[in-house]
């Protein structure tokens, strides 16, 4: 079915379903780095529990998220969507009950299974049952109301902790996921992938997760006193052996998660490397900053919240401009400006501290941070698409989800072991500050290497020859570029 129009009721209640199912992972994204600290203080853990709560969830959707879109087209997308929905909530209920820090890690990391069933579905849905001509006001309507979502939750999550409980920050997906079975039982269409057929990569997708955790458990475990030296070296080696053993897999099964064919396209390589740079970057910076806030410069979860606003609100205003820009003068200007920008606003919150004010130190760095953000993800997008063939248009977006994700949960494992935090660090405002400044220097970096590896790899006529056809879309999108569904 092909044929919904937006000005039906049918068309609109499609998109409420799916506007509010992927709203609750993109207000998940936001809203639990602001309830770190009083996760922290209640459960009495270290820094290696608040970086295992914002890892846990993204280690599992950034290794699954490629598998769920295939779950979709060969089962019925919103059968899969519908799964993840439950799915999600059945978690979150598990995390606001959490008794200990070990049982919330684990119910985040099925939140994320749940997030990768539903999050590259609710797009699906869309490009499946809207007519042609409604598709492209649909993603966008999706994609702006999905970053509003995104922008909310930090503000939502800061409320929460305030007035009632971190614990809240989750329960509020369970009437959201009522919301949306109610709705999609009666009004959304399925819609299957017919010509989808062969064994499914379950053990490209089981060697992924295996070579994320162990890196990941290897960089949160080396930064933690008195874990043994053995424990690290044999998880690093379970991390690479992962890793490459799901390339070699890749290569050779008859139908893989990932088609590294993909990366014939030098074009596309390139832009991927661009994607880890910079959402490495913003990933940490996201983990930092609103414990930073809070720690050192002793505000409240509202007022640390209200610093992520501007990233989103900017994004959302700029996004689209940015993608019709690099149209017209191709992507690698602004994919080598936008960094640098960034960068620039990374600088600024150096100034970020325990006198801080937040008009004058926060806004304004937050907000320069925000504008290189925006200048760069819509081209970027634009790029991954335009380098890929159209009948990987799906698959490539994914895998730039992907890399970004990854790319997010490697920076908040690896940057308190770079810059020296462990423990019970973040608990004493001058040693985090301290950390922070640092983590800030080296995602400044990243920043820099992202804007170096744009201008020297990307081509300007990269959107005119045509490498591949995919129409890019110009959405916002923070905590990873927008996925794009393919077209069927």
């Amino acid at each position: 079915m092909s044929d919904l129009r937006l000005s039906q009721p049918a068309g609109r209640w499609l998109l409420a379903a799916v506007v509010i199912g992927s709203g609750m992972t993109f207000l998940d994204g936001t809203v639990v780095n602001v309830a770190l600290p009083a996760i922290g203080k209640e459960f009495d853990t270290s820094l290696a529990g608040l970086q295992w709560t914002a890892n846990g969830y993204t280690l599992t959707l950034a290794a699954l998220i490629l598998l769920g879109g295939a779950l979709g087209d060969r089962y019925g997308r919103r059968k899969v969507f519908l799964i993840g929905v439950v799915w999600f909530a059945v978690a979150s209920l598990l995390c606001g009950l959490a008794p200990d820090i070990g049982t919330l890690i684990a119910a985040r990391a099925l939140q994320g299974i749940g997030g990768a069933l539903l999050t590259p579905g609710s797009l699906a849905l869309i490009q499946a049952s809207y007519a042609r001509e409604d598709r492209a006001r649909a993603i966008g309507a999706w994609s702006g109301l999905g970053g509003i979502a995104g922008a909310l939750g930090p503000l939502l999550g800061g409320w929460l902790v305030e007035a009632a409980s971190w614990r809240w920050a989750f329960f509020i997906n369970v009437p959201l996921a009522a919301a949306v079975l109610v709705i999609a039982l009666r009004h959304v269409p399925e819609s299957r992938d017919e010509s989808a057929g062969g064994r499914f990569d379950w053990a490209g997708s089981g060697l992924g997760a295996l070579g994320l955790a162990g890196l990941t458990y290897a960089l949160i475990a080396a930064a933690e006193d008195g874990t043994p030296a053995v424990v690290v070296a044999a998880s690093t080696v379970a991390g690479v052996v992962g890793c490459a053993a799901f390339v070699m897999w890749e290569r050779r099964v008859r139908n893989p998660m990932l088609p590294m064919s993909v990366f014939a396209s030098r074009q596309f390589t390139a832009a991927n490397l661009v994607t880890f740079a910079v959402y490495a970057a913003l990933g940490g910076v996201f983990f930092f900053l609103v414990l930073e806030l809070q720690v050192e410069g002793g505000v409240g979860p509202v007022l640390a919240g209200m610093a992520l606003l501007p990233v989103t609100v900017i994004m959302l205003l700029l996004s689209e401009r940015s993608g019709k820009l690099a149209q017209h003068i191709g992507p690698r200007i602004p994919m080598t400006v936008g960094p640098a920008v960034s960068a620039g606003g990374l600088l600024l919150m150096l100034r970020i501290g325990a006198d801080a004010s937040f008009a004058v130190d926060v806004l304004p760095a937050v907000s320069v941070f925000g504008l290189g953000l925006a200048i760069t993800v819509a081209p970027l997008t634009a790029t991954v698409l335009g380098a890929a063939d159209t009948r990987h248009a799906g698959v490539s977006s994914g895998v730039n989800n992907a890399v970004a994700r990854a790319a997010g949960l490697l920076a908040v494992a690896a940057l308190p072991l770079v810059v020296g935090l462990s423990g019970d660090d973040y608990r004493d405002p001058e040693a985090f500050g301290d950390g922070f400044r640092g983590a800030v220097l080296v995602c400044t970096g990243l920043l820099v290497v992202g804007a170096v590896l744009a201008w020297a790899t990307i081509r300007s006529d990269v959107l005119e020859d045509g490498e591949g056809e995919a129409e890019a879309p110009f959405h916002c999108a923070v905590g990873a570029p927008p996925l794009q569904a393919p077209d069927h």
